[in-house]
């Protein structure tokens, strides 16, 4: 009963949130930590973080800093058979991640002169995206999110809307060209007209990758590799393109599909063309808070450009609620210590969070090697609270705040945009499929049942 009441929610609630968590098991724990003195406080910082995998995540690992204070942690295990503990320097899938990384690559090409935000996308890629859309669609809304276009990800893993995983384990590796992608989700009925809502697409960050290549000739993962990647200084960065392995130091990543995959299966192993610019990339929490902390201080970015990628739509609940404020490529949320920048990504078996105050000081990311760990109520329409949330939530507070740390100082960032059409309102929905912002680290889920 409660697997078929899985399977009616899979198009709505199954790929939609991502979060840690499963079985709680040891409690194994890694810490190294730079010996410069801080305002971290190193000790909280282990407890919380091991109070995460004791919760039920399998295994995490994580960076926070303070200026030039670090702490690096890991917590639990990288296999569940061999109990082979994590550690802090995993290489890791990062999932939509990926989508601040494109959006610095297109917003440099904006800087150049190359690519105007506000000209049609149709300008650019007739053949992926022509007719009246292709007209009305503009590359901003691509890259907020408010294009309408809806998600290809359930054509391009189509036993997930029957409410099975099986093409999860065909489709391993298989290589699929972003055409293919693009032409499943733009084949689907438009979300929304375009620029009247906000609702998160991969679609999108599919067709920048395109338009990237129209401009400049190049492929975009290798133009983002060099002008991006190279250009923040990240060692431990990359596109694996159609190498289903990930190379180097990183830990087993298990996909458990809200009970769909009992026990939870090993996805560590994948051909990431599926997600392409929109998610294909492998990363570090270290690296991540190099890029970030490189981003917001405007050494990626002329200070025009960094501006517009800061200039957000609010994303509401159903209840009206501002629950983040996305812009382009980046999103926006409260923390108990102020207003924090970042981005989160999911991928099958591997979550990340990555989240940065204003100037970009005080910094924290983690990954985490479960994934869909929460089930569904009896009826498939809501999450049932799950403890990784909560140990999740501290553990970001503690690392972003903590007991002594000062509230961050906003930089200026121009005023946020009005929510589009705001006199029919842009009610938040649970974003679209596999991979989706701001999910347990961010604002309260949309459909939740105690």
């Amino acid at each position: 009963m409660r697997r078929a009441a899985a399977a009616s929610a899979v198009a709505v609630a199954l790929l939609a949130g991502l979060a840690p968590a499963a079985v709680a098991a040891g409690p194994d724990t890694a810490v190294a930590a730079a010996p410069t003195a801080g305002r971290l406080d190193r000790t909280e910082l282990d407890k919380k973080l091991r109070a995460i995998h004791e919760a039920g995540i399998y295994g995490a690992y994580s960076a926070v800093r303070d200026g030039q204070t670090r702490f690096d942690g890991a917590a639990g295990f990288a296999d569940v058979d061999t109990k082979r503990p994590v550690r802090a320097d995993f290489r890791h899938r990062v999932g939509s991640v990926t989508k601040t990384f494109t959006a610095v690559a297109v917003l440099q090409q904006s800087a150049k002169g190359r690519i105007d935000l506000d000209r049609p996308v149709g300008d650019y890629v007739p053949e992926l995206l022509p007719g009246e859309r292709g007209r009305k669609v503009t590359v901003r809304m691509l890259l907020n999110h408010t294009s309408g276009i809806n998600d290809y990800i359930g054509d391009a893993f189509p036993s997930l809307l029957k409410g099975t995983t099986e093409s999860l384990d065909e489709h391993r590796l298989r290589t699929v060209r972003p055409a293919e992608l693009i032409g499943y989700g733009v084949a689907r009925p438009q979300l929304n007209e375009p620029g009247a809502d906000w609702r998160y697409s991969n679609t999108n960050y599919l067709l920048l990758g395109e338009v990237l290549r129209k401009v400049t000739g190049q492929d975009p993962e290798r133009l983002i590799t060099r002008d991006v990647i190279r250009r923040a200084g990240l060692k431990n960065t990359y596109f694996p393109g159609t190498d289903p392995k990930i190379h180097g130091p990183h830990a087993r990543m298990y996909e458990s599909f809200y009970g769909l995959i009992d026990p939870p299966r090993d996805y560590s192993e994948y051909n990431m063309t599926w997600a392409g610019t929109a998610g294909a990339l492998v990363s570090t929490t270290q690296d991540l808070n190099t890029f970030y902390r490189a981003l917001l201080k405007g050494d990626l970015l002329p200070r025009t450009q960094l501006d517009q990628m800061r200039t957000t739509v609010d994303v509401k609940d159903e209840t009206g609620n501002v629950v983040m404020r996305y812009g382009l490529g980046i999103y926006s949320l409260d923390t108990p210590c102020g207003p924090v920048w970042g981005h989160n990504g999911g991928v099958f078996g591997a979550g990340t969070d990555v989240l940065s105050t204003p100037e970009g000081k005080r910094q924290f990311a983690i990954g985490y090697n479960l994934m869909k760990y929460q089930r569904l109520n009896e009826a498939g329409t809501a999450f049932l609270d799950h403890p990784a949330d909560a140990a999740m939530k501290a553990y970001r507070d503690q690392a972003l705040c903590g007991t002594t740390a000062q509230a961050p100082t906003p930089a200026p960032v121009p005023a946020p945009a009005p929510a589009p059409d705001a006199e029919r309102g842009a009610a938040g929905r649970l974003p679209s499929l596999v991979d989706a912002p701001a999910a347990a680290l961010a604002a309260p889920r949309v459909a939740r049942q105690r």
